[in-house]
């Protein structure tokens, strides 16, 4: 029967004026009766669709010969008529496989909308076609290739013309689910032995194979006056981001075997030999079926089978739908739900079962339904569903030609699809459409309902396939991430197993789950582009994942925190991305518990001690550091530990490294000057010796020494008391500060020793009394309050040397004359060293350095009359209100504001780079630094902040006076 003899109008003409203009053109050409039989049906069809309009008008004689033939004998003809193509070179068979494809979508689409073909006779069409062209155009590449000389000779029969390189056609081309505009998706692959016997001698397999692939995807896609034929996607090959389009077999069989992903598993499912080498494609495939259907399978396995579901957003089923706009593949209730619907419980239940392999949906969908495995209702409402969505999806892409699946938003295009679908009211076509995609979206939900979710409040989160994903391309940008195209693509790169956390099967499956916690927690921080690039770094820099990945899963918590720390905490974030070994600490039940100094000395002497020599000693400390000082500073991120606690923890960890260290150095200063006798100390000054560290804080050191014998010699070298502890002191400077292979420790000044920089590195005892006597400016007495023993190589040296500092401070002061210098050198500070800005804690006035020239005015002013000698200044302040020597309420003012800017301190230090100012950072952030200074929100903790620095400098003001 002729076609023109089956045609039935499809529905309404959706725009009549364009339907008669198209009549008008193609009857100026060529017209018959069989046209004028066919219009009824043909004017809906050109109403609607300007694109088929145009393949009419193109070539009338065309559509005069299609109405008068017998649809089925058209096709064969048509396909037969590609398969001839084959005899041309590339630059012949270009045009004629364009004509084709316009011949199949004009033949195709009438046949469908005139309801002559079923939607598989219609797939079916598309799909033998694409198959035809395919090899059609790797015969005309291969014959290029021949008389390039590449090859030797063309191969024949079954191996296709090069033998060893065939093509396996994935998705719906390889299923016959072909639509109507659709890609084709094509993996391509070479056996290099079979290959290089009918290659030329001079020619590598490799090169050829990927040069022959470009040729055949060249011809097939590339885009002229006459259209394309395929766009063809080679991305379904193994981790397509790092191989060529061409894969070895046996390069593909061990990724297959290794790092598959269930993904790929189920695309599989629908793989088929299409072109080249077909006995060679088959005997892959069977290669493959192991891997694609396991006989057994692990709780975990099948919980990452659940995942392809479960990263698809679970909306209530009462949630608003509206057709307008709808991706009718992708969205809610689609076509990938119906697919997904069958294709997981294949993979969990194929292996086993044979009979439940179909590459077909709708096959696949009736055998679940005979096995017991799908109810004969959702059997039903599945199938129909399907075949109406597909439906719908061609008419879409009948409009313009264009991929797409989506819906139009505006009225007058999607009553275009609505006439195509037979609808005479858009409001019904709506209607319908929404009731088919709520009822997917119900059946969906159904499958594995109470498995744990993988996707987000904020939408899906579908990392499967090799492409973006719109609807969760859509959700990241909710999230807030600026790039989610790259967040997506990172997120897939770790799928395909690209580190070393996500290599094993285990580490991906644990990898599933975590994913979607790393974005929810990465949005909740307020910053979600740091948070995750931090975690990128961390992550990539691990050794492996299983473990760690597992502590995240068990304690969320913790693994929220981390994020957090990502996010907030540059210096911390860039501790865990150097060294991903510092988080082991965090699995110590103990972590968050106060560090144990004792302890802390005792490893690290014993450490320092097997070390082996004066730089594995520096490895050890700094090791060791590292994850103490990420310790604390987690401690002050999460809230656990207060300012006063922090500042002390990070000086006492300072201690320990250099009660570690000084030793060691000694030791390296004997070894190259010979034994000295005599005592030496370490002297913390600074924030050090007042025990007010931070994470950033340098370390203000001074030596002190007494030698045995003034004029005695070193044994070796015959140095002197000042050059031999001149060396000890200088590799001491280097064993805190020299960077090595395990990074720093600190910033060392040893300014504050009597002199500064003029005079000799270490002070002898005889040197320090006299000066602090009789030379010593106010402002070094000041910094002298601050000064605490450290280590010494006696207890009788360390209490001389505490106590000829004390002697220093006790000697009495003019107190009008201190009042003036200090003042004079807050003054000359605030010349030369202005604050920063509105954060600057230190400087700014009624700041830090405000409130401790304050306690150490004080110190020096009553030290003479036995007045209290504390370097902290919190200590200090609190110990002269205690003794009445100073007005209550400034002393009050004063220690308010120095506990209020040491807990906002402690967290800036840990969290932000110098000088950061906290209102340019995220809200989240803010709101830690609120809470860390007691405030309700962060404008309530500016004001507090304010009101606190007026009344500290107005404080200070009054305690620093005559």
């Amino acid at each position: 029967m002729t076609l023109v003899s089956q045609l039935r109008p499809c529905g309404p003409i959706a725009d009549a004026k364009a339907a008669e203009r198209a009549r008008e053109i193609i009857a100026d050409t060529f017209w018959t009766p069989a046209m004028e039989a066919a219009w009824p049906a043909l004017a809906p069809v050109f109403g609607a669709s300007a694109y088929l309009a145009g393949l009419a008008r193109r070539d009338p004689k065309r559509l005069g010969e299609l109405l008068e033939s017998d649809p089925d004998a058209r096709l064969e003809d048509l396909l037969a008529r590609t398969a001839a193509v084959a005899e041309r070179l590339p630059e012949q068979a270009a045009l004629p496989l364009r004509l084709l494809k316009q011949e199949l979508h004009l033949l195709t689409a009438l046949a469908d909308l005139g309801g002559v073909w079923d939607l598989d006779q219609v797939t079916g069409a598309l799909t033998r076609f694409a198959d035809a062209s395919v090899t059609a155009a790797l015969w005309s590449a291969a014959r290029g290739e021949l008389d390039g000389g590449r090859l030797a000779r063309l191969g024949e029969g079954a191996a296709g013309p090069v033998p060893g390189w065939f093509c396996i056609a994935m998705g719906k081309q390889g299923a016959f689910e072909l639509n109507y505009s659709s890609d084709i998706d094509v993996s391509v692959f070479f056996d290099p032995e079979a290959l290089s016997e009918v290659l030329a001698q001079d020619v590598e397999p490799q090169g050829f194979a990927v040069r022959l692939t470009h040729r055949v995807s060249e011809l097939m896609q590339a885009k002229t006056a006459d259209g394309y034929v395929f766009r063809m996607d080679l991305r379904l090959r193994p981790d397509p981001a790092s191989t060529p389009p061409a894969v070895p077999v046996p390069a593909a069989l061990e990724y297959y075997e290794s790092v598959g992903q269930n993904w790929e598993r189920a695309a599989f499912i629908k793989a088929r030999p299409c072109a080249g080498d077909i006995p060679a494609a088959r005997a892959f495939l069977a290669e493959l079926v192991p891997y694609i259907w396991r006989k057994n399978l692990d709780f975990a396995a099948i919980a990452d089978i659940h995942a392809i579901k479960r990263q698809i957003h679970a909306h209530k089923v009462d949630e608003r739908v509206s057709a307008k706009g709808v991706d009718l593949k992708l969205g809610r209730g689609g076509i990938r739900e119906i697919e997904f619907y069958v294709q997981t419980q294949q993979l969990i239940l194929g292996g086993r079962h044979p009979e439940l392999r179909s590459p077909r949906t709708l096959d696949a969908l009736a055998a679940l339904r005979d096995a017991g495995h799908v109810t004969e209702a959702a059997a039903a409402e599945l199938t129909e569903s399907y075949r109406t969505l597909r439906a719908v999806e061609h008419r879409i892409q009948m409009l313009a030609d264009e991929q797409t699946h989506r819906l139009p938003e505006s009225d007058p295009e999607r009553r275009r699809v609505a006439a195509l679908t037979g609808y005479d009211r858009l409001q019904s076509f709506d209607a319908a459409i929404t009731r088919i995609l709520k009822g997917v979206n119900a059946r969906y939900g159904e499958l594995f309902a109470e498995e744990e979710p993988l996707s987000s409040k904020f939408g899906s989160l579908v990392f499967t396939g090799v492409e973006d994903d719109p609807e969760t391309l859509a959700t990241l940008q909710r999230m807030g991430f600026s790039n989610p195209p790259r967040v997506a693509q990172t997120i897939r790169s770790w799928h395909h197993g690209h580190i070393p956390a996500t290599r094993t099967e285990r580490g991906r499956e644990l990898f599933t789950r975590l994913a979607p916690k790393l974005l929810e927690a990465a949005q909740a921080t307020g910053a979600p582009d740091p948070a995750f690039n931090r975690f990128s770094d961390f992550f990539a820099g691990l050794s492996t994942g299983v473990q760690l990945q597992s502590l995240f899963m068990a304690q969320p918590r913790l693994f929220e925190l981390i994020v957090q720390v990502m996010a907030f905490a540059p210096r911390l974030a860039s501790t865990l991305a150097r060294r991903p070994a510092a988080i082991d600490a965090m699995l110590d039940p103990a972590f968050f518990q106060p560090i144990d100094v004792a302890e802390d000395e005792a490893v690290m002497a014993g450490a320092v001690k097997r070390a082996g020599g004066f730089e594995a000693a520096m490895d050890v400390v700094r090791r060791i550091h590292r994850e103490q000082a990420f310790r604390v500073g987690v401690q002050v991120m999460s809230g656990a530990a207060s300012a006063e606690v922090a500042g002390k923890a990070f000086a006492d960890l300072a201690d320990v490294c250099i009660r570690a260290l000084a030793p060691a150095s000694l030791e390296e200063a004997e070894r190259l000057g010979g034994a000295f006798a005599g005592d030496v100390a370490v002297v913390a000054l600074g924030k050090c010796g007042s025990r007010e560290m931070s994470a950033s804080s340098d370390l203000d050191l001074m030596t002190l020494y007494r030698a045995a014998d003034p004029a005695g010699m070193s044994e070796l070298k015959g140095w002197d008391a000042s050059t031999f502890y001149g060396r000890f002191t200088q590799r001491l400077i280097a064993a805190l500060s020299s960077p090595t292979a395990e990074g720093t420790l600190y910033e060392v000044d040893m300014q504050l020793r009597p002199s500064g920089t003029k005079g000799p590195v270490a002070v002898s005892m005889a040197s320090f009394e006299p000066y602090y006597q009789a030379e010593a400016e106010t402002w070094e007495l000041l910094a002298l309050t601050r000064a605490r023993v450290v280590w010494a190589t006696s207890q009788t040296f360390a209490a001389e040397a505490q106590g000829a500092v004390e002697a220093a401070l006790r000697r009495p002061r003019d107190r009008a004359a201190t009042a003036r210098d200090v003042k004079e050198m807050r003054a000359l500070m605030e010349r030369e060293r202005p604050p920063k800005g509105d954060w600057d804690l230190k400087l700014g006035p009624g700041g830090l350095v405000d409130i401790e020239f304050a306690a150490q005015f004080l110190q020096l002013c009553h030290a003479a009359d036995g007045g209290p000698l504390e370097p902290n200044t919190a200590d200090a302040l609190a110990a002269f209100r205690d003794a009445e020597l100073a007005d209550a309420e400034p002393l009050k003012a004063l220690i308010e504001a120095w506990r209020l800017q040491q807990n906002l301190t402690q967290l800036l230090k840990v969290a932000l780079e110098e000088n950061a100012d906290p209102t340019d950072e995220p809200k989240a952030f803010r709101a830690l630094l609120a809470r860390a200074g007691g405030a309700r929100d962060f404008r309530s903790l500016r004001k507090k902040l304010d009101d606190a620095q007026a009344r500290a400098r107005k404080a200070y003001q009054v305690v620093v006076r005559p």
